[in-house]
């Protein structure tokens, strides 16, 4: 009988298989260790176990069937239900029981409990970036309810709980619970002072609000914090999706956002018609109010887009130690090396900075000095970071070849996802200025950031030098705004090259401040300098 077989499939890698998203990942361990949260190590290698397996497939059927918008029932009543695949919930539960909503609020009396946490999301990104997106906001809204101790004392159990309950039934019948956020209207965009939105008292204790968002995030939320207009100016108010006797809010969803990435979740316009609201804080405050969550979603701006830099690498190493070029792996290619290791520097700057920024965070509370780094170093290393991801999936992508451009490989959705982040919670442009906001008017956040870089002093020629030469950057005034950009990206790059060097992890410190510091860079990945130990960063960065 023939044999129409017209080849064998040889030289084909075998897809990534089941890792350890924590124990695998060395700088990410040595991160942690670092910032304060060893202790987490038994729970954060739980969850990593099933992030590298279960979860990683998961994340791929999730973003495979994104979630569908049923605005009515079979019999024309209004229900505006977004409907999940299986697959979402699922990874949803996991993280939710890992913390990834409430881990740092519920071991607040620890410190290094917001870096555990950010390792949470750092892992979990991977497996699916779109579920971070309601489980980052329900974290940071602690912050902001606070203001409003009476709802504080309602929702922060909820919002802090283990419990993942997707159904459609008022707050008070649910162990656990999600919130959002809606701030964007058509009109204003960054410029949230110019929401018409209004918001008018009732009588009872709520508010009757009135008017649009053009992006309001993950819909099936419990409640959304949300800004409106009073009497008294643009004030913060929490709006429930159901009320307590279970009838539909009046937030009527007009469709689901078409995005170039962020599949699994939803993101969506709506308009008020009469809902009721209930206000969070001060009236006139709603700014000042809600920036205590934008803080901590800027964190995870930067935690996740360094997360999507991480699994770029796994994924690149994983192609190319197993594909032969010419009669060598890829991964034994001079070339291929030091690309390679070169996005495993940019990874591990990334994450290095990160769990730095969430320490700074964790300990704001109790010392002045690292809540005004905190204040500064968000916004610095929010615009670095994320303007650093895209171009590095990409070289991600080439590494494999034309698999890295097409949907079944991982890299696709990663490179579809990378521009997000240094979109949502304020453009590049929102984070320079305010940058330049936080230098010219709060000095104790200037002292703090160059105090932080002045500690890496004296470990490296090319880093003091670089440092001396910063003051330099704000001597012509007139210019600062439009030069913003530059300088900002010097502070992040000086932040990561102080985080890196202080580690004492002298294979990625020394490659790091000789490519970024010294110059001797190209535009490129893959242009560190030739004596450079690409393998020892290849095999930092290797999973098992």
């Amino acid at each position: 009988m023939t044999d129409f077989a017209t080849h064998k499939v040889e030289n084909q890698p075998k897809p990534l298989g089941p890792y350890n998203a924590w124990t695998d990942d060395r700088a990410l361990r040595e991160a942690v260790d670092r910032e304060g949260a060893d202790w987490a190590g038994d729970h954060l290698e739980g969850y990593g176990d099933a992030v590298g397996g279960r979860l990683m497939e998961l994340g791929y059927t999730a973003n495979a069937h994104p979630p569908e918008f049923k605005p009515f029932d079979r019999y024309g009543h209004r229900i505006d239900e977004v409907e999940f695949h299986p697959a979402y919930h699922e990874i949803m539960t996991a993280s939710m029981e890992a913390g990834m909503n409430g881990f740092a609020w519920r071991n607040a009396n620890r410190g290094g409990a917001h870096v555990a946490r950010a390792a949470i999301l750092y892992m979990g990104s991977q497996a699916d970036a779109g579920h971070t997106c309601p489980m980052s906001m329900t974290y940071a809204a602690i912050p902001a309810l606070r203001h409003s101790p009476e709802l504080a004392e309602q929702w922060v159990p909820k919002l802090i709980g283990t419990e993942y309950d997707p159904r459609s039934v008022p707050v008070h019948e649910k162990n656990a619970c999600t919130i959002g956020m809606g701030m964007t209207e058509k009109q204003g965009g960054s410029d949230v002072r110019a929401n018409t939105t209004r918001a008018e008292a009732v009588g009872d204790g709520s508010y009757s609000i009135t008017g649009h968002k053009w992006f309001f995030s993950a819909p099936m939320s419990d409640a959304h914090l949300v800004l409106a207009q009073t009497e008294a100016g643009l004030s913060c108010f929490l709006v429930p999706r159901l009320l307590s006797d279970g009838t539909r809010n009046a937030v009527e969803v007009q469709r689901l956002k078409d995005k170039l990435g962020d599949w699994s979740n939803a993101s969506s316009e709506v308009e008020f018609q009469g809902a009721r609201g209930w206000l969070v804080g001060e009236e006139g405050r709603g700014v000042r109010t809600i920036i205590n969550m934008v803080a901590l979603t800027r964190l995870d701006c930067m935690t996740s887009s360094s997360a999507l830099m991480r699994q770029a690498a796994v994924q690149a190493l994983n192609h190319t130690r197993q594909r032969k070029v010419f009669g060598k792996l890829l991964s034994e290619q001079p070339l291929m090396q030091n690309v390679l290791a070169d996005i495993i520097l940019e990874s591990e700057a990334a994450v290095a900075l990160s769990m730095r920024v969430a320490r700074a965070i964790d300990a704001a509370p109790r010392d002045e000095e690292e809540a005004a780094f905190a204040r500064i170093a968000t916004a610095i290393g929010k615009y670095w970071i994320c303007k650093r991801t895209p171009p590095q999936v990409n070289e991600a992508q080439e590494c494999l070849g034309g698999i890295g451009y097409v949907e079944e490989a991982n890299l696709a959705r990663l490179y579809r996802q990378a521009p997000l982040n240094s979109i949502w919670e304020g453009s590049g442009n929102v984070q320079c200025l305010d940058v330049l906001r936080a230098l010219s008017r709060e000095p104790a956040a200037k002292d703090a950031l160059f105090a932080e870089l002045k500690a890496a002093s004296g470990l490296d020629p090319a880093f003091d030098r670089y440092i001396a030469s910063l003051p330099d950057l704000f001597a012509e005034t007139e210019t600062l705004e439009i030069r913003s950009r530059a300088i900002v990206e010097r502070l992040g790059i000086a932040l990561q090259a102080s985080v890196l060097l202080r580690s004492g992890n002298e294979v990625a410190a020394s490659p790091f401040c000789r490519s970024r510091l010294a110059g001797e860079h190209g535009y490129t990945f893959g242009t560190l300098p030739a004596d450079t130990d690409f393998a020892a960063l290849i095999e930092r960065a290797a999973v098992a």
